[in-house]
C-alpha cells in the first residue's frame, strides 16, 4: 500500500465534509449511503488508509446527526408553543376582591411567561378605545387611565393592580364590551342595533341566535334576574347578552389574529362555555383556549362549563334581588 501524507488525508476529510454540509448548493446532493461511496472511492483513488475512510464517514454521519437534531428539536420546540393556551377566558364577580386578587396571580404569571400579551377588559367600552390606547401612552398610574378611559358602574380599584401591571410591562389593553348605551339599542331593536353585517355573518348570526342557545341564556337572564324579569323582556335581554358575548370573541379572535395571546376579562356568564364567549369560537380556536371561573358558593356542573373553578368566599352585599321586587302578576318563566 502506498504511502499516503497526512495532509492527503486531512483533505480527503475536509473534502467529504463540505460535499456533506452543502447538499443545496451541489448539482447531486449525496444521502449517506452514496457519501459512503464516495469515501470508499477516495480511498481507492488514493490510497488512503481505512482509518482515514473511516474518520471521512464518521465526520459525514456525526453532521448528519447534528442537522437531524436540530431539525427535531425546532419542531418540538414548535409543537410546545402550538400546545400552549392563546387565548385565556378569565372570569370574574364584579365586586368581589378575593376573586380579584386570586384572578391577578395568574394574570401577571401569563404576561410573564407567555408570547406578546394583550388585555381585553369587559370594563373599557368599545368606543373609547382610541382614549384608551392614548391614556396607556400617556399615563404613569392606572387611577389616570381610569379617569381618562374608564366608565361608571365599576369597582375600578379592584382593578388597578390589572392596569398597572399592563403599563409597567408594556401591554396592549383592549375595550372590549359594547356599552350599555348600545346594549339598550340591541334591546329593542336587534342585534344590528351594535353588530354590522360582516360581523352577523362572521358568526353565523343573519338567521338570528341559534334556537339551543337562546333557550339556554334565556334560563340564565332568567335566574340572573331572580326569577322577576317578564317573559316579555327575555327575548331582547338575550340578544344584547350574545351582542356582547360575540362582540368579545370578534375581540379575541382579532387580536389573536396578530399573533397575541390573549387574556379576557369578564363576568363569569360571558365566559361560560356552554353560552359565552367561548361559544362563538372556532374548534381550532377553542383548542387553544383555557376557562377560568371565580366563583363564589361552585355548583354541581360548574366543572363542565369551566375548565377550572377557583372558589371564593362569598361578599355580604344587599339583596341583589331586592331591586327586582315585582307584585307576582309581574313575574314570568323562561
Amino acid at each position: 500500500m502506498a504511502k499516503v501524507n497526512p495532509p492527503t488525508i486531512s483533505r480527503a476529510i475536509v473534502k467529504a465534509r463540505q460535499h456533506a454540509q452543502a447538499p443545496h448548493t451541489m448539482r447531486h446532493p449525496l444521502p449517506i449511503p452514496t457519501a459512503a461511496a464516495a469515501t470508499r472511492a477516495v480511498y481507492r483513488r488514493a490510497d488512503l488508509p481505512m482509518v482515514a475512510v473511516a474518520h471521512a464517514m464518521l465526520g459525514v454521519a456525526r453532521w448528519r446527526l447534528g442537522r437531524w437534531a436540530r431539525v427535531c428539536t425546532g419542531l418540538a420546540i414548535t409543537l410546545s408553543a402550538a400546545a400552549e393556551p392563546a387565548i385565556y377566558l378569565l372570569g370574574e364577580v364584579h365586586d368581589n376582591p378575593e376573586g380579584h386578587a386570586l384572578r391577578f396571580e395568574r394574570i401577571a404569571h401569563i404576561v410573564h411567561s407567555a408570547p406578546l400579551p394583550v388585555i381585553a377588559m369587559e370594563q373599557f367600552d368599545r368606543e373609547k378605545q382610541a382614549l384608551l390606547d392614548a391614556a396607556m401612552r400617556e399615563c404613569s398610574d392606572a387611577a389616570c387611565v381610569i379617569g381618562r378611559a374608564g366608565g361608571s358602574g365599576w369597582d375600578w380599584p379592584l382593578y388597578r393592580p390589572v392596569i398597572d401591571l399592563a403599563l409597567r410591562q408594556h401591554v396592549p389593553l383592549v375595550a372590549a364590551n359594547v356599552s350599555a348605551h348600545e346594549a339598550r339599542q340591541v334591546v329593542r331593536n336587534g342585534l344590528t342595533a351594535a353588530l354590522d353585517a360582516a360581523v352577523l355573518t362572521e358568526f353565523g348570526l343573519a338567521a338570528g341566535i341559534p334556537p339551543a342557545l337562546d333557550a339556554l341564556q334565556r334560563e340564565a337572564v332568567f335566574l340572573g334576574h331572580c326569577q322577576m324579569v317578564p317573559k316579555s323582556a327575555l327575548g331582547g335581554m338575550v340578544q344584547a347578552q350574545v351582542a356582547r358575548d360575540v362582540w368579545m370573541a370578534h375581540v379575541v379572535r382579532t387580536q389573536l389574529q396578530k399573533g397575541a395571546t390573549v387574556l379576557l376579562l369578564a363576568g363569569n356568564g360571558h365566559v361560560r362555555k356552554d353560552a359565552g364567549v367561548y361559544q362563538w369560537l372556532t374548534a381550532m380556536e377553542r383548542q387553544r383556549t383555557q376557562v377560568h371561573a371565580y366563583l363564589e358558593s361552585p355548583q354541581t356542573g360548574d366543572e363542565a362549563a369551566f375548565d377550572q373553578v377557583h372558589a371564593v368566599a362569598s361578599v355580604q352585599r344587599e339583596d341583589p334581588c331586592a331591586a327586582f321586587a315585582a307584585p307576582a302578576s309581574g313575574r314570568a318563566t323562561p
